[in-house]
């Protein structure tokens, strides 16, 4: 591979790794938010057992991504320098933003919230938490504005100097459809990855509870059936909601980037009517478009194109010839290009990837909400299943939102290649701002150096991702500690709450509900 390829590969794989932290954070730090609401707002026990097992979840999950997140800017100027001087007028603001006003603002919040137990403010206390909550939310608005005006760029004129684009409207920027879509889309579907967290977590410690003779009626069983009811009504209204709002992204799309959607549909020749393709028999592998054979379902294409039941969808090989003509068949013999220049352009992404992708992401959003309906079914009117094969398929499940998260990342960021800034088809070519691929990588590194941070990159990472899962294994395992008994004394922890029975063993009795946090 050559040093484009490679860096790809590395921006590729530690940006799929974050984001499968980042949907936990933002779904999980909300619902925490709201389980520590209701203990505020009722003094029940269980809402407070809730807050702490959950919230040391959520931090787990926070501290990790925190720590892989810091790499992906470093990218920046390692791999990715020329891309870097080209985007910088309009990511400079955004980043900066996103640190200044988001970052520091949950990171502050957070830390008052896991120390303040007992030392503020029982409402003041909920407050830091919500402000946290909030700051998560919105820094995740402005990594995914900078994101989505690479997909679609709005609010720039180029520089007649230097080639590049100037930021005239930040706001614009700021309320970009592409955006406010991908946004919307991304809330929701974290909320599905904390919901089915809560869900198969909880269902398995209802069951291990049942088989070893606890009481249906104490504290502890509460917490984990509000736990499985909570999740699970979360994730069914998510699913919902990450449908309409992907129906919407899907529109757009159709709209701005025709070739990355008739790609995932291996939509080879235009077709009006055009049909919805289950599965396809083709040469995908090869990015061959040419004797593609498919499961299809009539007219639902088109509508999900347009809106409509009759609408012409181009297909890949009209699009491809339209691209070609618009902005060249080979790229510019340049040295900027690197071994790129002069070559053929294929502006059809990767047919597998797309295609698949696209639906791995709906099959796994389906599973999510399949096996919550069954947690819901499972427990209506007190029941609790102890089905191994109902509940430990339920417990696996977990995996399937930050799957389809992933899927639908993967499908998004290589369906526009080869633009690293895809052109802007609202606005006369001319006009038009775009930036291949090919052009962003910096001039001096070399093949081994990507190769060398690659390789130590993906150390820590697995380093990291062993510690993660040691820890969140080691906390689910042990379910709530005498650190969530009680509410801490003082005026942040109100009245004393017992339960004779708590799901505890005896060595951890004294464990502080966030002492890995001290």
């Amino acid at each position: 591979m050559d040093t484009l390829d490679i860096a790809r590969w590395q921006f590729g794989i530690t940006t799929v790794y974050h984001f499968l932290m980042v949907p936990l954070t933002i779904g999980l730090g909300l619902l925490v938010a709201v389980m520590h609401t209701m203990w505020v707002r009722t003094d029940k026990p269980e809402w407070l057992r809730m807050t702490r097992f959950w919230g040391r979840i959520f931090l787990i999950n926070f501290a990790l991504g925190v720590a892989t997140g810091l790499v992906q800017e470093f990218q920046f100027g390692l791999a990715w320098s020329e891309y870097s001087k080209f985007v910088g007028d309009v990511f400079g603001s955004l980043l900066a933003m996103e640190a200044l006003l988001a970052f520091f603002l949950e990171s502050t919040f957070l830390g008052l919230w896991i120390f303040g137990w007992g030392r503020i403010p029982k409402k003041l206390h909920l407050a830091s938490l919500w402000a946290a909550v909030i700051g998560s939310t919105v820094s995740a608005y402005f990594i995914i504005a900078a994101n989505s005006w690479m997909q679609h760029p709005v609010g720039v004129v180029t520089d007649d100097a230097t080639g590049r684009p100037l930021q005239v409207d930040f706001w614009a920027v700021l309320t970009n459809n592409t955006a406010i879509a991908a946004y919307t889309h991304t809330i929701v579907a974290s909320l599905m990855v904390a919901g089915t967290l809560l869900v198969g977590i909880g269902l398995w410690h209802l069951r291990k509870r049942v088989l070893a003779g606890r009481p249906t009626t104490d504290v502890d069983h509460a917490v984990w059936r509000r736990s499985v009811r909570l999740g699970g009504f979360v994730t069914l209204a998510a699913f919902l909601l990450v449908a309409l709002t992907g129906d919407y992204q899907g529109k757009l799309m159709y709209a701005q980037q025709p070739l990355k959607m008739s790609s995932a549909e291996a939509l080879c020749e235009t077709e009006a009517p055009a049909s919805f393709s289950i599965f396809a028999f083709s040469k995908l592998g090869s990015n061959e478009c040419d004797d593609v054979r498919s499961f299809t379902i009539p007219y639902v294409l088109s509508f999900l194109a347009h809106g409509d039941f009759s609408t012409a969808v181009p297909g890949v090989n009209e699009l491809q010839a339209q691209y070609a003509e618009t902005y060249g068949a080979t790229y510019p013999d340049d040295p900027s290009f690197g071994a790129k220049a002069g070559e053929p352009i294929d502006y059809t992404p990767l047919l597998a990837v797309t295609y698949w992708g696209f639906r791995l992401m709906i099959i796994m959003g389906a599973v999510s909400a399949a096996v919550s309906a069954y947690a819901l079914w499972s427990t209506r009117k007190g029941r609790v299943p102890t089905s191994r094969i109902g509940v430990y398929g339920t417990l696996a499940a977990v995996a399937a939102p930050f799957v389809a998260n992933a899927s639908g990342w993967i499908f998004t960021e290589m369906g526009r290649q080869p633009f690293v800034v895809y052109p802007n088809p609202d606005v006369p070519v001319a006009d038009q701002v775009y930036f291949f691929t090919a052009q962003g990588v910096s001039p001096g590194i070399t093949a081994g150096e990507v190769w060398t941070s690659l390789i130590a990159l993906a150390l820590v990472y697995g380093a990291l991702a062993v510690v993660e899962l040691g820890l969140i294994t080691r906390f689910v395992r042990r379910g709530v500690t005498t650190g969530d008994t009680t509410p801490t004394p003082g005026i942040g922890g109100g009245p004393s709450t017992t339960d004779p029975t708590p799901d505890v063993e005896p060595e951890h009795v004294d464990d502080d509900v966030l002492q890995f946090a001290h």
